[in-house]
């Protein structure tokens, strides 16, 4: 039965860096009725997803679909290309780059924890929550490896916990330029569909992604695209894998079917995701994101409390990070928010808890929506006593309204 404790009139204000809002199309599509995962008219559907993702990754290299979430993925990534014992070099960017080094640490890996030590007032004597990954780094430790102990390289692409959105570019040009044989993994779960990622042309060897972010979708699909030397790698690599194991998936993906029973509806939903993203130009959708975080962004100027990523040129598309004045509990304030104006906002993740929130800019979202969540927080913030310079409702629509949004043309 239906809660109205939990669901009161009007939609739920979903404004957390994912999941995102999913799109009234996706949700028709995934009412479809379920088909035989065996039959043929599954395996036209498999192909056709099967094709169009990889355009979104861009790449012509496998991207292997997993009923899983972007955990599962990682777990993918690391099982298939490598074995108990490896050193892998990964880089503390935020919250979800800890997990994944947590992860490692359990499959029997022994990972390298990377980071730029910031002078942080916010959170002292810690590596940096706030800036994105420095190449250079990777770069000066990856000439120390002279015995090339070093398997991979692990990154994220965008730190879904901080707002910060690293240069995957620069990272392969460091590694190249160290002349070190590291694989380049990467996870990109909330950066792709949002932000220009390029997996063939930047050198990445696995890229890890989720349905739940950029793609629009609800969780439940999760993503690895790999490179040449991937495949390569995981014919000798001797950590165990067997749901997560590429070979049989690919094997049979090519004709349209997984080797045990995919999430069918999740997959028509996927095929509509794309298609939506495609139809729109993906030059468009980044634009639209980049335009969407500089409108958000304008209030929490305006409000003058500081934005987690202390780093202009590497704002997230995807995010904003909000940081509480001191004293103020950032995890009351979302409370607060989402009990008066049932709008949810994304909570501050491991040692940011409470010192931040998150305000997600992202899925099935428009001008209309972000001003609704900025008027929300703006509210929040003043019934729980924070002080703010000025309203940043009014910066929020001075922004959209002095850049509007380029059109999509309808011309035959």
């Amino acid at each position: 039965m239906l809660n109205l404790d939990f669901h009161p009139t009007g939609r739920h204000f979903l404004q957390i860096p994912g999941p995102s809002p999913v799109p009234d199309r996706l949700l028709r599509a995934m009412s479809l009725p379920t088909i035989d995962h065996r039959g043929p008219e599954f395996g036209a559907l498999g192909l056709e997803v099967l094709q169009g993702i990889k355009k979104i990754f861009k790449t012509e290299q496998p991207v292997v679909i997993f009923p899983a979430t972007g955990t599962g993925a990682w777990e993918a990534a690391l099982s298939n290309t490598l074995s108990p014992g490896d050193h892998v070099l990964m880089y503390e960017t935020g919250h979800f780059a800890t997990l994944w080094n947590k992860m490692a640490i359990r499959l029997g890996l022994v990972p390298e924890f990377l980071a730029y030590q910031d002078a942080d007032e916010h959170i002292p004597n810690a590596p940096s929550w706030r800036r994105g990954v420095q190449a250079d780094l990777i770069e000066a430790r990856l000439r120390k490896d002279v015995e090339k102990k070093i398997r991979a390289v692990c990154v994220v692409h965008n730190e879904t916990s901080t707002g910060v959105t690293s240069d995957i570019a620069a990272v392969r040009k460091a590694i190249d330029a160290a002349g070190h044989p590291a694989l380049l993994l990467v996870d990109t779960i909330s950066g792709l569909a949002c932000v220009d990622y390029r997996h063939d042309q930047w050198g990445v060897d696995v890229t890890i992604s989720g349905s739940q972010k950029g793609l629009m979708l609800p969780p439940g699909i999760s993503f690895n695209a790999v490179s040449p030397r991937a495949l390569e790698a995981a014919k000798t690599a001797k950590l165990p894998r067997s749901f997560f194991a590429w070979d049989e998936i690919i094997e049979m993906n090519a004709n349209g079917y997984w080797p045990y029973t995919p999430n069918t509806n999740l997959l028509y939903a996927l095929s509509e995701a794309i298609d939506m993203l495609l139809g729109e130009g993906l030059d468009r959708v980044f634009a639209r994101h980049l335009r969407w975080a500089a409108g958000v962004r304008a209030a929490v100027d305006a409000w003058g409390l500081p934005i987690q990523c202390a780093d202009a040129s590497v704002y997230s598309p995807v995010l904003t990070g909000v940081i509480m004045p001191t004293g103020v509990d950032a995890d009351a304030v979302r409370r607060l928010i989402y009990e008066r104006f049932d709008l949810s906002l994304g909570a501050g993740l491991g040692k940011l808890k409470g010192r931040m929130f998150r305000m997600g800019h992202l899925g099935d979202s428009n001008d209309l929506t972000l001003l609704a969540m900025v008027s929300g927080v703006e509210m929040g913030l003043k019934l729980a006593g924070v002080k703010l310079a000025k309203s940043g409702i009014q910066g929020s629509m001075d922004y959209f309204a002095g850049n509007p949004a380029a059109k999509i043309s309808t011309a035959g």
